[in-house]
């Protein structure tokens, strides 16, 4: 079974258009939805949760239509969005009690364990916290109440880069069960690159490829030449010029074997493809 599924989803706004969106996140398993400020993420997500209503297409999480019985599927999921929802007079003690009646399965000794490993205080009002502790309570109370899938928006923005490593090492550790999943959306690409097995790019509401991260690297490399070699690269998928030559990203196996093909990143594979998407 399949953790989340969107076939066919779509969704129109003044001026925005989520256009057929189709992702496949199997169980055990990372998806990193990368895009630019205003892609499509947060509301991709926001339809997952039925937070929004689909124009058209269907969406299963876990194998259960998300519009059949959302509060179910939410014991389910654990979910940490931009705002994270927590009323500014609460303590983080506090928040679990709460939780200890919203979640069935909420754990009090897993969630205060989080609480410590992340260093968050347990008497300090959450108006006080900062951004990046914002991010990290919302983190702890979604691994907290037994979640088979994470749905992440910007998680680990506002973090040092020392903390996001713990964040994400955590998240490393949430998917070692194989009935566990992630669907994490980030511009920050080294996150994802570390992190994810399957990535989706996301632009302007399009999405422009999804696939195994493994497979995207073995697949795509990057030829440095001159304006007047591009005859003879082979098949070119994107190009970028500039003072100093031409870089193009090819498939390897449709490349010629006159140049060398130096490896890519995921990051340098979306700004190309955004580019020329423009």
């Amino acid at each position: 079974m399949n953790a989340l599924e969107l076939n066919n989803v779509s969704r129109s706004f003044t001026g925005f258009c989520l256009d057929n969106i189709d992702l496949t996140l199997p169980s055990g398993c990372i998806m990193g939805l990368v895009g630019e400020n205003g892609a499509g993420k947060s509301t991709t997500i926001k339809l997952i949760l039925n937070m929004l209503h689909k124009d058209s297409g269907t969406i299963t999480i876990l194998g259960r239509d998300n519009g059949e019985n959302i509060r179910l599927i939410k014991e389910d999921v654990g979910v940490v969005m931009d705002d994270v929802g927590i009323p500014e007079c609460l303590t983080a003690k506090q928040v679990g009690k709460v939780m200890k009646h919203t979640f069935r399965n909420w754990d009090q000794n897993e969630y205060v364990r989080l609480l410590e490993k992340l260093s968050l205080p347990d008497n300090k009002p959450f108006g006080e916290f900062s951004r990046g502790m914002r991010m990290k309570l919302g983190i702890a109370v979604a691994m907290s109440h037994g979640a088979k899938l994470l749905l992440l928006d910007e998680p680990t923005s506002g973090l040092d880069p020392v903390v996001r490593d713990e964040v994400v090492e955590m998240f490393y550790d949430f998917t070692r069960d194989e009935e566990h999943s992630i669907l994490i959306s980030s511009h920050i690409v080294s996150d994802l690159e570390k992190l994810c097995d399957y990535i989706a790019f996301l632009h302007k509401g399009k999405l422009l490829l999804c696939e195994e991260k493994d497979k995207l690297l073995s697949e795509y490399g990057i030829i440095h030449c001159t304006p007047e070699q591009l005859c003879e690269v082979g098949e070119i998928k994107y190009k970028k010029e500039t003072p100093y030559g031409v870089e193009v990203i090819v498939l390897r196996e449709k490349a010629s074997d006159k140049f060398k093909i130096s490896p890519i990143s995921i990051e340098e594979l979306f700004v190309f493809m955004v580019k020329e998407a423009r």
